[in-house]
């Protein structure tokens, strides 16, 4: 009988992981634009996280960065000559330009794509949509690399099937599953997708942040719906709330994360909080699943701590004996009135009965907690079977990844260590020696 158990494929944090503050919306990287970085420590820091998730028996495993600078998009915008003159050229003229050609954005997998398992799916076989995330510059040409990734590492298409981005336009703007949860009774059997969305596209008259812009539109995914062969009883598109995106919740995954059947949510994370939980509760009891929705109301937890800690942007792991744990940011022990919701919360009898915390502060810095640095895939046997093997976390990877990015990255990288070209070179030759460790050759295209 085959078991089906989620995966978690954390983003290892490339060599050129900087604050540029490019991400208008995303309150964190704007508060750090233009400070200095440690790609090093980010390293460690998500690989310590990824080790010792696995050594707890989690299903584990990496995506890669992808290379940088992103050399085909400065020469497509005019900047000419070698790799070095391109790079002088562009920070000359526009170090903006540059700074979104190094960005290492793609560390928060949960924008890598939008991931649906075969339980829902109407031809049985895992479906990932790569994310467009069409409405920021630094992360717009992702997409490309991120499905030539995804097709490497889940290439076996009897059991798989990665999608293109959607078009790249703002009537289908895309930012993966950091606006999807999946919610069901166990992860092998049917669940419900709920898609979580910012604003309407062909509805003029539909609520929108006045801010910031919203990321995630509803045209979008219902696109993603079809492509993955969903039944519509299955799937629940919800509004988030706008008025939260205008606080700096640029994604769903700041404000609410759901695992098997329980969704931990803020009072005011969806426009119609009574209408969407009405709605998730009738799908779920349509695939016989009940749903213990954990809701935070704004007394306890305000909107502005919640992006603050990330308090949401959390993980939520089910563990051997049924029980789940919450994997916080180290910042959530750091804002008093979350540490004392958590302790609350233990104490509840709900179903999440530990903490497990992490120092990821590298990430935080840039905008990112926990569920930012991780895509969920839910496998059963045969389909963790043909996944390549060489991005599943183990003792002897982790001690590879430590020795290579202890040889490879910098411990301290400004805004002006773009203008650097020798920084190119470090990437580009840590990123082939990274082909050999993870067992991808040819990954990338230099």
């Amino acid at each position: 009988m085959q078991t089906t158990r989620e995966f978690n494929f954390d983003g290892l944090v490339g060599p050129s992981h900087n604050y540029a503050g490019l991400s208008f919306g995303n309150v964190a990287s704007f508060n750090n634009v233009k400070s200095a970085s440690n790609p090093k420590l980010a390293a460690l820091q998500g690989l310590a996280k990824m080790r010792a998730l696995a050594a707890r028996g989690f299903a584990q495993g990496l995506l890669p960065p992808q290379a940088r600078p992103n050399f085909r998009l400065l020469r497509s915008l005019g900047f000419q000559g070698t790799d070095a003159q391109v790079i002088a050229q562009a920070y000359k003229e526009s170090p903006v330009i540059l700074a979104c050609c190094y960005s290492a954005s793609p560390m928060w997998t949960a924008n890598a794509a939008t991931v649906s398992p075969g339980a829902d799916t109407a031809d049985g076989r895992t479906h990932f949509t790569t994310a467009n995330l069409n409405s920021k510059l630094h992360r717009a040409f992702e997409h490309t690399q991120t499905t030539r990734t995804l097709r490497a590492i889940f290439h076996n298409e009897q059991h798989f099937a990665v999608h293109d981005a959607l078009p790249g336009t703002p009537a289908f703007g895309d930012e993966g599953a950091a606006n999807h949860t999946r919610l069901c009774a166990e992860h092998g059997s049917a669940g419900v997708e709920l898609f979580v969305y910012g604003r309407v596209e062909f509805d003029t008259n539909a609520p929108a942040p006045k801010r910031f812009p919203a990321r995630q539109t509803l045209e979008a995914s219902q696109a993603v719906a079809r492509l993955h062969g969903l039944k519509a009883e299955q799937c629940v598109f919800v509004s988030q709330n706008p008025d939260v995106i205008d606080q700096g919740v640029f994604h769903n995954d700041v404000i609410a994360v759901g695992n098997g059947n329980v969704l931990f949510y803020h009072q005011q994370a969806f426009l119609d909080e009574n209408a969407a939980i009405s709605s998730i509760r009738q799908a779920m009891a349509g695939v016989g699943a009940e749903l213990e929705a954990i809701r935070v109301d704004t007394n306890l937890v305000s909107v502005d701590d919640a992006v603050k800690s990330y308090l949401f942007n959390s993980q939520l792991l089910t563990k051997a004996n049924g029980k789940m744990a919450l994997v916080v940011p180290q910042e959530c022990q750091e804002t008093p009135a979350v540490a004392k919701y958590l302790q609350g919360l233990l104490a509840s009898g709900a179903s999440i009965d530990e903490l497990i915390h992490f120092d990821l502060r590298q990430s935080m810095r840039n905008g990112g907690g926990p569920a930012c640095l991780r895509l969920r895939v839910a496998l059963n046997d045969a389909q963790a079977q043909a996944v390549h093997q060489g991005v599943l976390m183990t003792e002897e990877l982790y001690a590879r990844l430590v020795t290579w990015v202890e040889k490879h990255y910098r411990d301290h990288l400004s805004p002006d260590d773009l203008a650097d070209p020798q920084l190119a070179v470090e990437v580009q030759t840590a990123l082939a020696e990274l082909e050999t460790i993870l067992g991808l050759p040819g990954l990338y295209e230099f």
